[in-house]
């Protein structure tokens, strides 16, 4: 609850208008835009709430950013938590049906054992396997953050569009043969402004839902009872590890 508290607290402070990279408009960071931008958001918060922020995040400045560069952070660290949560309660839905959790004539990694819950599956990886996603995920971040001097790329904090993920396709000396974002092509390029603003509040808002939503199965999964809409379900994968502890159960490489 505490989490979900914090969660909130933060997910206001956001603006929801992308922003052309580069520009040092004080449009997705001064005070009273983000006022006007949160208000006009359609989802509960904006409607019935309007601009919320308890603990007083958007008049702070951290790490020496400045208020608009500190608002860029939030923006944006909200916007990739917001993606990270969508792909894991997904994930985590997925790998409690029987065609991810059940049994494989080819198995997915060293030791793999079926009828798992999603943590336990985790846990079951090799230390070596875990090592790879968290270098993979750490090159994808560097690069995300500007390593490499993607061109046009502006950092959020510096007036570039919080949320933006700059085309890796034909990187690593012709090897990505596709983009991060939209990898097979399939959403149209030449959106209108209205259409991007409506896809960044759709994103923001999803995003949202699928924080609390993801915290829910694990709570759950965790404490049994403790999300009454999820404790109807007798078969809800029970967990009784860590999540917080990824390494919990093997910190060797053999």
């Amino acid at each position: 609850m505490k989490v979900s508290i914090a969660a909130c607290a933060v997910a206001s402070v956001a603006a929801f208008v992308q922003q052309p990279a580069g520009s040092s408009s004080a449009l997705f960071s001064a005070k009273d835009e983000l006022v006007e931008l949160a208000e006009s958001n359609p989802d509960f918060l904006g409607k019935k709430i309007g601009f919320y922020d308890p603990l007083g995040l958007a008049d702070a400045d951290f790490y020496g950013l400045g208020n608009d560069g500190w608002i860029g952070f939030l923006r944006h660290s909200e916007i990739k938590h917001g993606r990270v949560a969508m792909a894991g309660f997904l994930g985590f839905c997925a790998q409690c049906t029987p065609l991810v959790s059940g049994p494989h004539k080819i198995l997915p990694y060293s030791g793999y054992v079926p009828g798992c819950t999603p943590q336990e599956q985790w846990d079951n990886i090799p230390l070596y396997g875990k090592l790879q996603i968290f270098v993979l995920i750490g090159m994808l971040e560097s690069y995300g953050e500007g390593a490499g001097s993607p061109e046009g790329y502006v950092h959020y904090t510096k007036g570039g569009k919080p949320g933006y993920y700059p085309p890796i396709k034909g990187n690593a000396f012709g090897q990505i043969q596709f983009d991060l974002f939209d990898p097979l092509g399939w959403f149209p390029k030449n959106k209108t402004p209205e259409q991007l603003a409506r896809g960044t509040k759709a994103e923001i808002n999803n995003g949202r839902l699928a924080m609390i939503g993801l915290l829910g199965l694990l709570s759950e999964s965790a404490t049994p009872g403790s999300v009454p809409l999820l404790s109807g379900f007798a078969s809800f994968p029970k967990y009784t590890g860590n999540v917080m502890i990824p390494f919990e159960t093997d910190f060797t490489l053999f």
